[in-house]
């Protein structure tokens, strides 16, 4: 029998790890949102008394058994410096499906997009941003951008259970295909001559979509060659002095203005 190619033996070993992987969510917001989400599997739940008592309906809402623990042995593969609050949840991770079903048919369609934004406290509260503002979907690479983590979870406070998150193959493939489904494709950079109001003016009706490099490097040369135009968030005066995730929260909310 002839051996099959390295990469073909590599694609198997990946898609049998993503199927086997688990997330530990944790917190008592992070844990409630997620027992209360039908979509997500849950296979654990280590709790303390106090955490069980402030979780109840929501462990019943979800039918799992909790494993209820004293605080002092509160054994789960955590980092020591995770603040739990006395709840741990042992979850499978979202799968949102593709860039269609995610990103057609909102009123006035808006998505980000992440180019190597890898810090999952930023990821987190970009997802809370975008649940707040309406965007369809928050998108980022399957490598070389934050997996779902509890950290990420618990900055997202509740938002990683509702809003989107996907993370595709390639983002310069991911742009094309935004732009073949009518999307504007806007690439956030400090020394762009235009901004974000004017590139949008009498357009901001079309699908957009928006998007920030990680802080220091910004985009790469790549994605900024692709996307249709670049643009710089105006009241800032330049994009490098922003948290990536308040520049996407006034961009998405810029993109939006009439």
């Amino acid at each position: 029998m002839a051996r099959k190619p390295k990469w073909v033996v590599e694609k198997e070993q990946a898609r049998k790890a993503a199927g086997t992987e688990t997330v530990w969510l944790f917190g008592l917001h992070a844990v409630r949102d997620a027992l209360m989400n039908p979509k997500r599997e849950k296979l654990r739940l280590v709790v303390t008394l106090n955490a069980q008592t402030k979780l109840a309906e929501a462990i019943g809402e979800a039918g799992i058994t909790p494993e209820v623990v004293d605080p002092r042995k509160f054994n789960v593969p955590l980092d020591p410096n995770s603040v739990h609050q006395g709840a741990a949840l042992e979850v499978k991770p979202l799968n949102w499906g593709g860039l269609a079903e995610n990103c057609i048919g909102a009123e006035v369609p808006r998505v980000i997009l992440l180019d190597r934004v890898t810090d999952p406290h930023n990821v987190g509260a970009i997802l809370r941003s975008a649940e707040v503002l309406g965007a369809s979907a928050v998108i980022g690479t399957r490598h070389h951008s934050a997996p779902e983590t509890g950290a990420l979870a618990k900055t997202a406070s509740g938002a990683l259970e509702r809003q989107p998150y996907l993370r595709m193959r390639n983002l310069a493939d991911t742009i094309a295909e935004l732009q073949r489904m009518g999307f504007l494709v806007l690439g956030l950079d400090g020394e762009a001559e235009d901004t974000i109001e004017t590139a949008l003016a009498g357009r901001q009706q079309e699908p957009v979509a928006l998007v920030l490099g990680a802080e220091g490097p910004g985009l790469r040369e790549k994605t900024k060659q692709v996307v249709d135009k670049l643009v710089k968030i105006d009241a800032a005066g330049g994009f490098g002095s922003l948290n990536v995730s308040n520049a996407a929260a006034i961009a998405l909310y810029a993109s939006l203005q009439r």
